[in-house]
């Protein structure tokens, strides 16, 4: 487990040779119900406080600050397709892909799906912010398609799912499913009975679903639960469920 200056991130075998982190809540300089690495600019934390952890995690992966490209996240399937700088203001997507060394990909969530993508042999690599409807609506497919754009080869793209809330936490109500099998029933099968009427949906097993379906090279998710692990991630639903008034943001990079 690569860590910096007290700041730790998870990385993945099939993304060898392509520098890469799924970045915990570990280090960083937030406090409070913010305490660690908290990236999101678009949470109540200090701003200063969390530019100085963005400033981290770029260091982390051998950038400068200015060479850290973010997106601002809509739960669409829009991608931006970088080429140069960072763009500023940062577009409205939630997906990225670039051919260009040295700029640095990131996303943030916090129980939603982070999917670094790289087809190392055409240069290409590719991030994704994936909850239930980025999901859903294509967001992934979408980034396979603008990394084919840009010259990568879907049979060679790796895509890597990071720390996302798992089966067990993801109690969802009866008009969510509705909303996946209607239009796809094999969907189903990404469902178990909870209690009741509610029912407990797999994400990530969704999403690799959906990726291989797409035809990507190869899926994988690294079966980290944020939900379950409070001392590493930032989760959303857990806040919610404890009624707490805000919650950090996780990142994860990719860069050539």
């Amino acid at each position: 487990m690569p860590q910096t200056a007290q700041i730790e991130y998870i990385t993945a075998p099939a993304l060898a040779g392509i520098r890469h982190g799924f970045f915990t809540r570990k280090g960083g300089a937030s406090s409070g119900i913010f305490a660690g690495l908290n990236c999101g600019t678009g949470s109540s934390d200090l701003a200063e406080v969390v530019a100085i952890n963005r400033a981290r995690v770029a260091e982390a992966m051998g950038a400068t600050i200015d060479r850290l490209a973010t997106v601002h996240q809509v739960h669409s399937a829009d991608v931006a397709v970088l080429d140069g700088m960072p763009a500023q203001p940062a577009p409205q997507a939630d997906a990225m892909v670039t051919a260009t060394p040295g700029l640095v990909l990131g996303v943030l969530t916090a129980d939603c799906q982070p999917v670094l993508f790289a087809d190392a042999t055409a240069g290409v690599i590719g991030a994704a912010h994936a909850g239930w409807r980025g999901t859903r609506d294509g967001v992934l497919e979408a980034t396979l398609d603008a990394m084919e754009g840009l010259g990568a080869r879907r049979d060679r793209i790796t895509a890597v799912i990071g720390p996302t809330i798992s089966q067990s936490a993801y109690e969802v109500g009866p008009e969510f499913v509705y909303g996946f099998i209607d239009d796809t029933p094999e969907a189903a099968r990404f469902f178990a009975q909870g209690e009741g009427d509610r029912a407990m949906f797999d994400l990530p097993a969704y999403a690799l679903w959906r990726l291989r379906e797409a035809g990507v090279g190869h899926a994988e998710w690294t079966r980290h639960c944020t939900y379950r692990d409070p001392d590493r991630f930032y989760s959303f639903r857990r806040t919610t469920h404890r009624k707490e008034a805000d919650y950090g943001r996780l990142i994860s990079c990719i860069r050539l």
